[in-house]
Parts: structure tokens; C-alpha cells; sequence
């Protein structure tokens, strides 16, 4: 069967690979339907690496996957053949202390799919993942949008994570598909006042679809004195997504004494830093993003229920044959590429 590798910087090569089977009564063998690229896909994509998770050529790619089971393993209860699902890529070993204390995001075992010598990625032809990794969607649900109930449970778990309130005023740096799924997850709390942020006209223009009060350009004009120009006392919550040095700054300025920044982005250089002096005087909350940590079933249910919209996320969508132009497209943000999709025959 063909998946798709990293073979070097910036190289995405489609390799004929055995077929996976099933190791364990608990195993689910999937068709692959979909796939979304992610920033991290990115990271690995340029770089080679995150912090120190660093690729060894070939290594396979792709987390974001949704398709239909082909085979589940004799001992699986919830998972039956043709049912269609959503993967959780992030493998918990269930034993360990983190597991116990209902973290299995920070599992001392955890093995991602997708990433270097951890799990194997999803952008291949089928796939073998555990049951409990495996969350059935509607059967009318398209594929990419199952696929993109992944990134949207970051957005979930992210939204949960800012203790939101009635009434707050929150700040999204970074309006790519995480930012966005946040501003998406938001929308269930009632009124709230939202500014975001980003590079990329077309992502402000989907914010503002989305929600948002308030959008800027960075390079166009200064966000600080803009924003608090609105809201003179600060923002109560900021949300930081786009792993750079100027937007964690711009966040510290922006929120308000006893303001939380949520960290979701993920900066490619291994360290960052602060005014510490800013956050001491100010008291400022630091909140890390782990991933989704159990919101993909709450996902799919608002998608489900017709609470979020979000479809228009997905602006291109290809083949598998396609895959190093796909790549090469978000790595580059052409065409004003928010989600681009890769479907599997």
C-alpha cells in the first residue's frame, strides 16, 4: 500500500509500504478517507524537527485522519465494521500517573501518530489504531470534516482551558486553523468580545465570519495601542497561536492584571522568553496547550448538532498523488490556504 513520507527538508515522497495488521484484540484496522496538514506537519516539513523531536528520514506523516474501519480486532465491544471515525492520534499508555490522574495528554508513555520514533502517521492507505482512539462520527459526516474534528478538539479543549466567562474580552493571536477553531469553540459563551490577529488577510476576513469584533494586520498597524484602545483596563484572556516571539510579547501587553495567556501555538525555536517584570507586576495566569486531552467526542458533537460551522475551514482539499504540492502550499500559506486536505482513494 502507498503513505506518505518526509524524505528530506521540504521533500514529501509516497513509498509502497506492507499493509498493517492487527497486533492486538483491542486493534482497529482503518480505510483512510482523509487527512488534514497541520502546522506541526510543517514544523517537520521545513525544519525537521520540534524542540527535540527531531525526524530521521523517511518518517511517515499525518495525524489529522478520519475514515471507515475495515477490521476490528475480536476483542473490540464499541467499534464495528463500516462504522466511519475520527482518529484521537495521541496513543495514552493507560497505566502511569498521569494516565491515573485523568491526564493521558501528558502520559508519561504517550506516543503520537506522526511523530519521530513514536507512532506511525496517518497519510497512508490504511491504518491500525487502538479502539479507544477511534471516535464514530455521522455517517453523512464528509470526510474532511471528520478529519478536521481533530484540530477543532485542540480548539474544544483550548476554548475550556481560558475559564471563560460572560462578558470577558478575549484576544486570538494567530488566526490559522487553530486560532480559528478557538474562535469557533467561543462561540458558545455569551457575549464575549473578540479581537484577532494574523499576517494573512484571508484568515482575518474568516475570523470575522466566525465571530470576531475586532481584526488587525499586524504589519499595518500597532496592535497593542489599537486593541486597548477598545479596552483601556486589558484583555481578560488572550489565546497565543502562532508560536512567535512578537505575538507572546503583544499578548503580555494586551491582558489586563490577573489576565491568563493561553499558549497554543507552537514556536519552532526551542526557547521563548518574557518582560518578566510585566508579568510579575501584572500577575499574569500562563496556561499550556496540550493537545485535546478528551475533547473529541464534545467535537463532533457540537459539529453534529449544527452548533459550529465548519466547513468553510477547508479551502483546498487533494489527492493522495498530490501530497508534496499540498505541503508545499500550506508550507508557503499560497492561495490563502487556511485547511488544506488530502483524500484517499
Amino acid at each position: 500500500m502507498k503513505a506518505a513520507f518526509l524524505t528530506g527538508l521540504q521533500q514529501v515522497e509516497l513509498l509502497e509500504i506492507p499493509e498493517p495488521v492487527l497486533k492486538d484484540a483491542l486493534d482497529v484496522k482503518i480505510r483512510v478517507e482523509a487527512v488534514g496538514i497541520c502546522g506541526s506537519d510543517m514544523h517537520y516539513h521545513r525544519s525537521g524537527r520540534i524542540g527535540a523531536q527531531q525526524v530521521h528520514y523517511p518518517q511517515s506523516v499525518g495525524h489529522e485522519c478520519a475514515g471507515t474501519v475495515v477490521e476490528p480486532g475480536p476483542g473490540c465491544e464499541r467499534i464495528q465494521v463500516g462504522q466511519r471515525v475520527a482518529v484521537e492520534p495521541a496513543l495514552s499508555c493507560g497505566h502511569c500517573d498521569q494516565c491515573h490522574a485523568q491526564r493521558p495528554h501528558t502520559c508519561r508513555n504517550l506516543r503520537f501518530m506522526g511523530c519521530p520514533d513514536q507512532a506511525p502517521g496517518t497519510l497512508a492507505e490504511r491504518i491500525v489504531v487502538p479502539e479507544i482512539a477511534c471516535h464514530p462520527v455521522p455517517q453523512d459526516m464528509s470526510a474532511a470534516l471528520a478529519a478536521v474534528m481533530e484540530p477543532f478538539s485542540i480548539g474544544v479543549y483550548a476554548a475550556n482551558l481560558g475559564q471563560i466567562q460572560p462578558g470577558m474580552s478575549v484576544g486570538i493571536l494567530g488566526t490559522g486553523p487553530i486560532g480559528l477553531c478557538i474562535l469557533l469553540a467561543l462561540q458558545i459563551y455569551p457575549s464575549l468580545t473578540l479581537y484577532a490577529t494574523d499576517l494573512y488577510q484571508e484568515r482575518l476576513t474568516m475570523a470575522e465570519r466566525f465571530g470576531a469584533h475586532w481584526t488587525g494586520h499586524p504589519t499595518r498597524l500597532d496592535m497593542v495601542s489599537s486593541i486597548l484602545e477598545h479596552e483601556p483596563k486589558g484583555l481578560d484572556v488572550v489565546y497565543e497561536c502562532a508560536g512567535e516571539q512578537d505575538t507572546l510579547d503583544q499578548a503580555v501587553e494586551l491582558l489586563k492584571p490577573g489576565g491568563r495567556l493561553v499558549l497554543v501555538g507552537i514556536p519552532e525555536s526551542p526557547r521563548i522568553h518574557f518582560n518578566i517584570d510585566l508579568l510579575r507586576r501584572k500577575e499574569l495566569v500562563l496556561q499550556n496547550v496540550r493537545r485535546q486531552n478528551g475533547c473529541m467526542d464534545e467535537a463532533i458533537h457540537r459539529a453534529q448538532e449544527g452548533h459550529v460551522l465548519l466547513n468553510p475551514l477547508i479551502t483546498h482539499t487533494f489527492n493522495l498523488s498530490q501530497v508534496q504540492s499540498a505541503f508545499d502550499l500550506v508550507a508557503h500559506y499560497r492561495d490563502g490556504v487556511i485547511k488544506a486536505v488530502i483524500h484517499l482513494p
